[in-house]
């Protein structure tokens, strides 16, 4: 019988055309894309900033990306954006160039808040971060090198991640996506598919593909509000870093516990508070002061103007059986 036998080097093949059904799909994407950026575009701002300091090597200016989150003038950024600056200015894609204030700032977070004093600004949408999963659609919007309003797109690759912010701290609860960012995009918004804002984008990985991280809008709205109420927000310091520990439901009945999450402990400050405790890295803890916690930002909120020398009660899962420790908060 003849058989069918591919010569190499001869034509390719011819490839197959787009079906209706392909065309379709690729519509619907590029009609979501294209939705969004006409939603959100107008909120997104170009930030300056100056510094002015007694060395030359302090002093100069910088640039970064931020979203306008209040129609009276609000503006969300990252902390590392405008740290140490002497003067900031916002400019909106409408072409106005406005002097701003820094409300309050967070370096834990890296997130800061900025007025501006204008009204009727377009505001975009914030979302719920906790409902995220990985593989949706991720777009960051911002102004990489000074060009306004450039959008990527990517999806969501993994959530719970942590970095060492520029500032020093270890960010925690990050999202990690792969939408193209650059210098310049700090500061801006990661959108979903429907135009509401789920995170803010923080930091890449330089010399790296696909590897970009924002902070979640979740935190973002917690420390909006706290920055708001007090200009500044105080925490009692534990002394380690933790990310979101999937709980075994035959351990959630067993414990009796609320939350199908905890958090694990991925490091512990040398000679800190918690390690003087006893907290281990691999410890998760599912309690703090006797209240469920699923995730850092629980952690954070529960900590919050917990005065320095507090007793913490801290309730951890440590090989399959449970703990109490009790730490002096620094």
């Amino acid at each position: 019988m003849a058989r069918n036998i591919p010569v190499y080097g001869s034509e390719p093949a011819t490839r197959a055309e787009p079906t209706a059904r392909d065309e379709e799909l690729l519509d619907a994407y590029s009609h979501a894309v294209v939705s969004v950026v006409e939603k959100v575009g107008p909120a997104v701002a170009s930030i300056r900033i100056k510094r002015v300091a007694q060395s030359p090597r302090e002093s100069g200016e910088g640039a970064g990306s931020g979203v306008v989150i209040a129609p009276d003038g609000f503006v969300l950024t990252n902390n590392h954006v405008v740290q140490g600056a002497s003067q900031v200015e916002v400019s909106l894609t409408d072409g106005s160039i406005l002097p701003a204030q820094i409300v309050g700032a967070d370096p834990v977070t890296d997130l800061a808040v900025l007025r501006v004093g204008a009204n009727g600004l377009p505001s975009a949408e914030l979302g719920d971060s906790s409902t995220l999963r990985v593989g949706q659609l991720a777009i960051a919007i911002g102004n990489p090198y000074g060009f306004s309003n450039t959008v990527s797109t990517g999806v969501i690759s993994a959530l719970g991640r942590s970095l060492r912010g520029q500032s020093g701290w270890l960010i925690e609860n990050l999202i990690q996506h792969d939408s193209a960012l650059n210098p310049g995009n700090s500061g801006g918004p990661l959108v979903d598919s429907r135009g509401r804002v789920i995170g803010i984008n923080t930091a890449m990985i330089y010399m790296a593909q696909g590897l970009a991280f924002a902070i979640p809008v979740n935190t973002a709205k917690w420390v909006v509000s706290e920055l708001f109420r007090h200009g500044s927000i105080h925490r009692a310091h534990l002394g380690i870093a933790g990310q979101i520990r999937p709980l075994n439901r035959r351990i959630q009945r067993y414990f009796e516990l609320t939350t199908t999450t905890g958090v694990e402990v991925i490091s512990v400050e040398e000679r800190g508070p918690a390690s003087r405790a006893g907290l281990q890295t691999g410890d998760v803890i599912v309690k703090v002061n006797g209240q469920s916690v699923a995730n850092v930002d629980d952690i954070h909120r529960l900590l919050t103007r917990q005065p320095a020398g507090s007793r913490v009660h801290v309730t951890i899962l440590r090989a399959g059986a449970r703990r109490d420790l009790e730490i002096i908060a620094g």
